[in-house]
This record gives C-alpha cells, structure tokens and sequence, in this order.
C-alpha cells in the first residue's frame, strides 16, 4: 500500500511542477502586459490544482499558503482586482514562495517564512489592488512556527490594540442574524470510478467538515447482501448541511479529484425526502436527486458526466519509453539487416518494403511521445530577464520564435543552465546601457532574440543580441593575462569568440551576482557538448553576438548515403547532399598547400578530403580521378564539395548518441549498425564544413578515429 501511495505522491508533485511553469508563463505574460482572461484563467487553475491536492496529501503549509493566493487569484479572476503590473509583480513574489512551498512538501527544502507575502496578498484582497503592498520582511523578535506563521499574539502584538495585523483602521460589523443566508444542502455519492483512481470519500467529507459542515444522513439503500457485495464499488450516498456563509466555490474545491461521473448536487434547498426501496445496487447516477429549479448545482452531477475520451491521458516512466524507443531502433536494424541479405524478389515477396513503413510510423509515434514543446524551457526567460533589467537597469526587449519546436524531454531539462547563462551573458556584456546605446545611434532598448529550429536530426537553439558585439582585442589581452593562451599566439577571430567558453574566464572587472567568476560560458559549452552538441558563436562589433547552441537527436531515423574511407564506412546524411560527380582529369585543382577547388560548371567550389579531416594516414589519399566528389549544403558556408572513396547504397539508419560512451569528436554527429552488423559512424555535415575555431573542439587524430570506431 505504501508503495501505491508513493507513486501517487509522484503523480502529485509531477503536476505540481506542471502547474508551477504554467503559473510562471502566465504571471510573466500578466507583468508583461498581457491580462487576458485566458491566461489569468489558466494561473487560477493552476495554483488551484496544487492547492487541492496539497490538502489531499496533507501538506498542511503548502496548503495554507496557496489557499491565501488563489483568492487572490480568484478576485483578479472576476475583475474585482485590476491584473496591473504591480498587481503581477506581486504575485510573482508569491509565486516564488509557492515553489519553495512545493519543494519543502517534496522534501528538497525547508518551508520558507511567508508571513509577509502573506501579508502583501491579504493587502491585495483588503485594497482590491489599488495600492500593491511592497514585500518587506515584518521586523518581530518572536519566532514563525514551522509553517511559516507568526504567533497570533506576537502579531497582534506588533501593532498594538487599536490596528489589525495588517496596519487597517478597525471596522465595526454588524451581523444581522436574521438575514443570514440559508445553509447549504450537499448530497454525495462517490462512483466506482472515484474509488478506482484512489479516491477516497472520507477525505472529501473531511474537508466539508473543515468549513463547518456536517453529515445529517447516510443513505445506504442500496447496499446489497454480504455474498453480492463488490469491495470495489460505492453504494453510500451522504447528505451533508454547510453554513450558509460558505461561498459555493469553497465547498465544490472539497470535490475538485472526484471523478465526473460521481453524484455530487449542491443546494440552498434541502433535497427531497427519499424513497426507501429494496437494496439494489444501482449507478449512482440513477438516484434522482436533482434539487429544485433555484437551487445551484456544482456541475458535476451525473446527469452531464460524459468523458471525451481524445482528452484522457496517462503518465509513462520516461524509462518506459527508452526502453521502447530502443526496441523500435533495433527492429529497424533487423530490417536492414534483412534488406542485406534478401534479393529483391524475396523482398517483395515478405512485403519487406510495407514492414519497413510500418517501422518507420512506429518509431516516429515513440519519439513524439518523449518529445516536448521547447516552451517549457523558453517560459522561464522573460522572467529572468525582467529581473536582470532591475539588476542593471537595462531596458531589452525579448522576441521569441520556434518556441512550439519539439524537442527530448531529456534534452529540455539540460538546457535550462546553458540558456539561462547565455541570457545573463547577454544582458551584461552584450546589451550597453541606454546611453550607450543613443550615443551610437541604436533605440535606447536592446533587443534578445531567442529562438529554435529542427533541421533534419539537429536541433538548433540561438540567442542574439543586438548589443556591442565582442571586443575581440580585450577578450584576447584577458585571455593572455589569465594564462589562457600564449603572448605569442595567433588566433583568428572565431578562435577569440571561443575563448569566452574557456574556463575561467571573464571579462568582468568585479564579481557581482550576474557575472564574473568565469563559470557562466563555460557551463554552457561544457553541458551542451556533453550532450553531443556544440556551441557555434558569431559576432559583429557594434551589430550584436548570436549563440546557438546545436544539439542532436538522441535517436532518429535517418536517411544517409554510405560512403567508404580508407576501407572505413561512414554515413553521410542525404538531406544535405545536393549532387555527386566523378572528376575528370584537371577538374580538381590545388590553391594552396592545403586547399583544393572543383570546377563545376563554371563556377570553383571548395573541395574537403575527409580522409584528411579524420587524419587518416597519407598513404589513404586517392587521386581526385579515383574518388567521388559529393556536393554537400550548408546554411553558413554554402555549397562545398567532399571527397570520398566511393559510394556503396543509400539507406535508412538508426542514429545511436556517442556521448556516453566517447568524448566528442568533431564531425562525428553519431553512429549506426548497418545490416551485417558492422558500425558506421554518421557525418555531423556543419561541423566538417566550419573552420576549426567556430566548433570549439580541435579536430581529432588518428588516434581519436581509432578510439571511436573501437568503441
């Protein structure tokens, strides 16, 4: 039973994160200026949600806490508080405080101290957001309990007898008890269902009772026999009376993790006095117990409790779907390996062409449910800029693009440093100051753009600027004073953009708490590689600098051409491929020690040995008459040719990461089984194609080579 309840505790703090990063983009969007019913709609639900299940579970703080900010909400909601900027400013200082709540019912935090929070939120409701309370720490020698809350006497304390809590003037109310409202009348029947998805009817009474309520009738009619009874349905139906003074909304949330198809009315009116009949054990919906016309009912009465099945969903273990995703891939290498070894006619024969669609549909369904909107790793950037802003009184706009990109699950979690770095390094180095700015003719805000793309198995990630560009003579003289590179040393321009990713450096005269320590660069360019990617760095001074960080699928199926080299096969992926040509005699020609062309109807395209690329031994180099010449693609540097030995088929393959179990090699974007079983490394195209300086890796060895085709 343990277990189970651990696994629904899982399920809860897995929404709860859910909910925060909803909450976040929704009160980011509302300090931004964007107060759109639904966005406040979907905050509300949001902190209710986390709300409801933090009572279901007991966390007693967490609930205190969420409770005070979805009433909050609630009013902003209904339009009784204005959803200003100061008003979200606000709440996103509550929101911060919901997080730790959360981490602390998690159990990776102590519970934060929210007496004032709570104090500016209770200003909010009492002011109705027309003057937002600052946030300031109550100066109190009495210590909060481990809830967070101040003793009511030392609170009362603080102010003195003629002032509540909160500095308000007192305010006689007079209560006419003849006029109070009618009590409200709730009948409850939980169904087969609720009790499936654990939930428990006690709970839900309890907290009725919690508000004042209490159970006046139990209508166990149709409860059968002993040797007809199923453990696993319901058969009680509970008829409870609350305090008029309780608002409606506070007794529906009681039965928010209800399923829908239980009975549950809600009235002013006591329900109609009931038949007792033989017990039957009929669905709960059966039971008439609608209440009269006038009174209000909670929605979720049986009558309407119709599921849309498309909306149903269930949580997988990530684990799970590896393991699937890997199965997938080797059913896909059978198929090669079947492909290999059957002639055609016996293909067509197995219909080997139709179960290799078929593979292919499978594996691209698996990889879509690991896949995941890059919104969640973009959602919390306009904060962290925004604060960034106050921190140094910079004004930048954020545009945002490609946010819908699909990306790993895995990959979106790892992310999260490198971006939040690379947007630190951009408001602090790369945007100037307002003056700044004005005096060389730029708008006096900068401008962050931050956007994604998916090109074939690649995923790309950029963040540009349009600030001041790098000072490459001042990242070059701080290079040589930290000992970073030699006085005498000769680097080319994108080899200086690379040093920003070196440890320890900075150009920052003092450390602050945005930049300095030398860290920030370097953890992107370190995170990203170790998941198989790289950074690549542009800059233009006086323009701007872009960062993209260049990450690969985990595993994918993709379309390659195989090509040999020295003996060696290798996979060059076709969605770069533009055309293939076999030399003549004088149509490749040498410009340097180290550079060829090929002439190609009429134009001079730069030629690239990959033997030499891979630092194959010389004696491996064919005359360009001897080899074949595959035009290739790409977004920086064009069209370039690269030369190979020769071309043996054209096939699908599996992309399996080298990450764990080799260091990056340049050029190298992962690696295949083909249908004999052999491994075939896959060509990264954009690495091969851009100057050694921009990949941020020296190009390996023929060691490194060995190393990898030994693993």
């Amino acid at each position: 039973m343990s277990d189970d309840l651990d696994e629904i505790a899982a399920i809860f703090f897995e929404e709860c994160a859910e909910g925060l990063a909803i909450a976040e983009e929704g009160l980011s969007a509302m300090a931004a200026g964007n107060a759109s019913n639904e966005v406040i709609a979907n905050v509300f639900r949001a902190v209710h949600s986390i709300k409801g299940g933090s009572g279901a579970f007991g966390h007693t703080a967490l609930l205190a806490f969420s409770h005070s900010f979805e009433n909050v909400l609630d009013e902003v909601r209904a339009g009784v508080i204005p959803a200003s900027c100061d008003v979200a400013r606000t709440m996103l200082t509550a929101f911060d405080i919901l997080s730790d709540h959360v981490a602390a019912a998690r159990g990776a935090g102590t519970i934060p101290v929210d007496g004032p929070v709570l104090a500016a939120l209770e200003h909010l409701l009492a002011t109705k957001g027309s003057s937002p309370a600052p946030v300031t720490p109550v100066a109190t020698a009495a210590e909060p309990d481990e809830n967070g809350f101040l003793p009511v006497a030392a609170s009362l304390d603080l102010f003195g007898d003629d002032a509540d809590p909160f500095g308000f003037e007192p305010v006689a109310v007079t209560i006419d008890l003849e006029e109070e409202a009618a009590p409200w009348h709730v009948r409850f029947g939980p169904s087969r269902a609720a009790l499936a998805n654990g939930g428990e009817p006690l709970l839900c009474l309890r907290e009725v009772e919690r508000l004042g309520g209490s159970v006046v009738d139990v209508d166990m009619d149709r409860l059968p026999p002993l040797r007809d009874l199923d453990p696993e349905n319901s058969y009680f139906i509970w008829t409870l009376t609350v305090p008029g003074s309780v608002a409606e909304h506070e007794i529906t949330e009681c039965f928010d993790f209800v399923a829908p198809d239980s009975l549950l009315t809600i009235g002013r009116s006591p329900p109609a006095p009931r038949h007792v009949e033989p017990a039957l054990a009929a669905a709960p919906q059966a039971v008439d117990t609608a209440p009269p016309p006038v009174a209000a009912a909670s929605g979720r009465r049986a009558s309407d409790a119709t599921v849309d099945p498309v909306a149903q969903s269930i949580r997988v273990d990530l684990t799970k779907l590896d393991l699937l995703l890997n199965l997938v891939g080797e059913l896909v290498i059978r198929g090669s390996i079947l492909a290999d070894r059957l002639a055609p006619a016996d293909q067509e024969r197995v219909e080997l062409p139709e179960l290799a669609r078929l593979t292919r549909e499978i594996q691209h369904t698996v990889m879509s449910l690991r896949a995941q909107p890059i919104r969640q790793a973009f959602s919390r950037v306009p904060r962290m800029l925004r604060d960034l802003c106050d921190a140094t009184s910079k004004s930048v706009r954020l545009e945002i693009s490609g946010e819908s990109t699909e990306i790993d699950k895995g990959v979106i979690e790892k992310i999260g440093d490198p971006l939040t770095h690379m947007i630190r390094n951009a408001v602090d180095h790369g945007i100037e100051s307002a003056a700044q700015r004005v005096a060389a003719g730029k708008p006096a805000e900068g401008t962050i753009r931050l956007s994604a793309e998916q090109k074939g198995a690649r995923i790309f990630v950029r963040v540009s600027d349009d600030g001041q560009g790098i000072d490459r003579a001042r990242v070059r003289a701080k290079a040589i004073e930290r000992g970073i590179v030699d006085v005498e040393s000769n680097l080319s321009d994108e080899e200086i953009d690379q040093l920003i990713c070196a440890p320890g450096f900075s150009t920052a005269e003092t450390v602050s708490s945005i930049s300095g320590r030398g860290v920030g660069m370097d953890v992107v360019r370190s995170n990203v590689e170790a998941l198989g990617g790289r950074v690549d760095i542009a800059s233009v001074p006086g323009e701007g600098t872009s960062f993209t960080m260049v990450l690969p699928l985990t595993l994918a199926i993709l379309e390659g051409m195989i090509v040999r080299l020295a003996g060696q096969r290798f996979v060059l992926p076709l969605a770069n491929v533009i055309e293939t040509v076999r030399p003549e005699p004088g149509q490749v020609r040498p410009m340097s020690p180290t550079s060829e062309v090929i002439e190609l109807r009429g134009r001079y395209l730069p030629v690239k040995r990959l033997t030499d690329f891979f630092g194959f031994p010389a004696n491996d180099r064919r005359d360009p008459e001897d080899s074949l010449v595959v035009v290739v693609e790409s977004e920086k540097t064009g069209h370039i040719g690269l030369m190979v030995d020769t071309i043996d088929d054209r096939r699908e393959v599996v992309i399996k990461s080298l990450d764990q179990n080799l260091h990056p090699i340049r050029g190298l974007g992962g690696a295949t089984i083909l249908g004999d079983g052999s491994i075939a490394l896959i060509l990264d195209i954009d690495a091969v194609i851009a100057p050694a300086g921009k990949v941020g890796t020296a190009p390996p060895t023929g060691n490194h080579m060995s190393k990898g085709l030994a693993a």
